[in-house]
């Protein structure tokens, strides 16, 4: 089989992240949140732990602290006690505290608005960064956690191990308006479809996946199921 080219593979991208834009055309971030500072502390607290397990944990913790100066002042260990349950619970009060006392200080109590500025607060990487930037202020970012690494590996759009490699590649081929929205897309096949064990029989582009045609051979992609929908809850 000769190899793709390099346009070949961004169209073959663009195609796969428009067919998975279809599958799960309610696709958003799954952190409740209400502002970009809540958004910020969630994402944090999301590191090896489920969406589902900080929504429960900051349904009380954002009553309890409303500002980056209660997060500041706080007792570490109390604020330790408070996410407990989210696991890592020591180095995550941490980098919240740095992170907030840089917001006070430094911003005003404010979350800013850029990947330079994001990226120097305590805990805060390109991935946290960009969910705040294309989730809170509408900035294109595309996130690359580990189900992005995965499914971009396996549908082959993107190669390496390297979060920021692999997002440098998929921004280089798709536009700026559909980076945070693939980025969710692809986040939510990795949860449902493309798991570590992938279930390709559900999968609504495994006409256009590496994976599936080199294990399963070329079988006619109408044979597959799409994706089930999902409700966006209510907030």
């Amino acid at each position: 089989m000769p190899r793709e080219t390099k346009d070949a593979k961004a169209a073959r991208l663009r195609k796969i992240t428009a067919g998975l834009k279809r599958a799960y055309p309610d696709a958003h971030c799954e952190l409740d949140h209400t502002s970009p500072l809540e958004l910020l502390i969630a994402t944090i607290l999301s590191a090896q732990c489920t969406d589902k397990r900080v929504n429960i944990v900051t349904a009380d913790l954002f009553r309890k602290y409303r500002s980056a100066a209660d997060y500041a002042r706080a007792s570490q260990a109390e604020l330790e006690q408070d996410i407990k349950t989210t696991g890592f619970f020591r180095n995550k009060a941490k980098s919240i505290q740095s992170c907030c006392q840089a917001l006070v200080e430094k911003h005003g109590g404010q979350v800013p608005r850029t990947m330079d500025e994001l990226t120097q607060l305590g805990g805060v990487g390109r991935k946290t960064a960009n969910v705040v930037l294309g989730h809170a202020f509408g900035v294109p970012g595309l996130p690359v956690d580990r189900h992005v690494l995965r499914v971009a590996g396996r549908i082959g759009i993107a190669r390496g191990d390297d979060p920021v490699a692999v997002e440098a590649q998929l921004c280089e081929a798709l536009p700026r308006r559909r980076w945070t929205v693939s980025s969710d897309t692809l986040i939510l096949h990795g949860r449902r479809v493309c798991k570590p064990k992938p279930l390709c029989d559900r999968c609504a582009v495994r006409g256009d996946c590496e994976h599936f045609r080199t294990t399963w051979g070329a079988q006619p992609a109408a044979a597959a199921r799409p994706a089930p929908k999902r409700r966006r809850p209510r907030r």
